[in-house]
């Protein structure tokens, strides 16, 4: 069996999660998310729209992840890679070279995003129609 693990916050579900998702679904046979808790987007000075138990809700019901867990510092991706014994870990490509580190544990692999979508645009166009 081949796992998979990503990351993300996993917010304003749309589109280009799902592509990212089915990707990494199909480069192996299980795949874990791991989202970020509401307690590590403060630290990170970001707010997720829908609180951690949605998120975690909505990715659970999502047809290509396998298992949720929860991300609580940007330090414990080691820890999980291997405690879930994972093969390939994946990311959108706008993080390439930023977790080059889990080479050492596994295959790390950068995703194209997908194009004329982003968490960030939706959440401005949504401010913007606010103030409107």
């Amino acid at each position: 069996m081949k796992t998979i693990i990503t990351y993300g916050t996993f917010d304003l579900i749309h589109a280009g999660h799902i592509h990212l998702l089915r990707r990494a679904k199909e480069m192996g046979d299980h795949l874990i998310v791991g989202i970020s808790t509401d307690e590590f987007n403060k630290l990170k000075n970001k707010e997720a729209y829908h609180p951690f138990e949605d998120r975690k809700l909505i990715l659970e019901s999502i047809r290509y992840v396998d298992q949720v867990i929860p991300e609580y510092s940007w330090d414990q991706k080691i820890g999980d890679v291997l405690k879930y014994h994972a093969d390939i870990f994946v990311m959108g490509d706008d993080w390439k070279g930023k977790f080059d580190f889990l080479k050492d544990y596994c295959n790390v692999v950068y995703l194209p995003r997908t194009e004329g979508i982003s968490t960030t645009e939706i959440k401005d166009t949504i401010q913007n129609k606010r103030k409107d």
